[in-house]
């Protein structure tokens, strides 16, 4: 999510409900004013397996939090791995490339310009490229809402994600990291009928100009000669259990790499969560570096 300047926010759907981008309502209080969290991580680099080796740093990673859930495909090999991959939380603006591709599937539909008419495409920049809260909301109101979200998980076959019946928002549908592994994939390798190869290739670009300041977690690789196509997200669920969700998906490729990954989580607070995805993703990144998952 975007970070918000230190005002009271307009009231709108989310207000009252969870911290929208760092901002706490009542207490103005912005993600990141605190010393940085440090997270466990492997003292010396895993050997073995590729397969052994994710499995002993992200063990690592997540020792004392059992609210963490990784999945990894190495799309040299086509192989997966996953640990928790299974654990469900809720999406955050994670969810913004399922917004996105709803409103692709409503421009077709109706037959307008695609992938999006102008007003739309302005609004989908903005909620992947810069995290715009108040862009996705008009988006998946346009797009259909809870509707079109639970028919577009379905075309996708995506069994685990699905919206929240007891609130019409997007930052609390629920998904899991294999899910988004699978949504990834068809991003990438295009094995889906739910979108065009057009609208693939229009998401992707945008992923793939997530601002700097958001390209932590799966993003942190991001260089010169390694591209990372990503989405993060983090929202406090103040009304529920008062935890953040920190979550983080994407495609890097390059530097001998090719591979999708996504990190979810929940904590106390951002920067811890942030901390958590930031190893993941670092030691990812390094252990594939090192050969093919198999």
């Amino acid at each position: 999510m975007t970070s918000r300047p230190l005002t009271m926010p307009a009231f709108s759907r989310r207000t009252g409900l969870f911290a929208l981008g760092g901002l706490a309502l009542g207490g103005a209080v912005l993600a990141g004013c605190t010393s940085k969290p440090t997270v466990p991580t492997p003292s010396v680099s895993p050997s073995g397996p590729i397969r052994d080796q994710l499995q002993s740093a992200v063990s690592t990673i997540a020792a004392g939090n059992d609210k963490l859930g990784v999945a990894v495909q190495d799309l040299r090999s086509g192989a997966v791995w996953d640990f928790r991959g299974g654990w469900a939380s809720q999406s955050a603006s994670m969810a913004k490339p399922m917004i996105v591709s709803m409103a692709m599937r409503k421009a077709r539909a109706d037959k307008l310009q695609q992938p999006l008419p102008a007003e739309q495409a302005g609004q989908a920049e903005k909620a992947i490229e810069h995290s715009d809260n108040d862009s996705a909301d008009a988006l998946w109101d346009w797009a259909g809402r809870r509707p079109a979200y639970d028919a577009l998980a379905s075309d996708l076959g995506l069994k685990d994600t699905h919206s929240a019946p007891e609130k019409d928002f997007w930052s609390w549908t629920w998904t899991t990291p294999n899910d988004q592994r699978s949504f990834l994939h068809q991003l990438v390798k295009g094995d889906t009928k739910a979108l065009t190869d057009a609208e693939r290739s229009y998401l992707l670009g945008l992923m793939g100009q997530v601002e700097d300041g958001q390209a932590w977690g799966v993003g942190a690789p991001r260089s010169g000669s390694v591209k990372v196509q990503l989405k993060n997200g983090w929202v406090q669920f103040e009304s529920t259990d008062n935890l953040w969700a920190v979550n983080s998906i994407g495609h890097v490729a390059g530097d001998g790499r090719d591979y999708l990954l996504t990190i979810m989580t929940r904590t106390e607070t951002f920067d811890l969560g942030r901390a958590y995805c930031d190893a993941v993703g670092d030691w990812v990144f390094r252990i594939l570096g090192s050969g093919e998952l198999r």
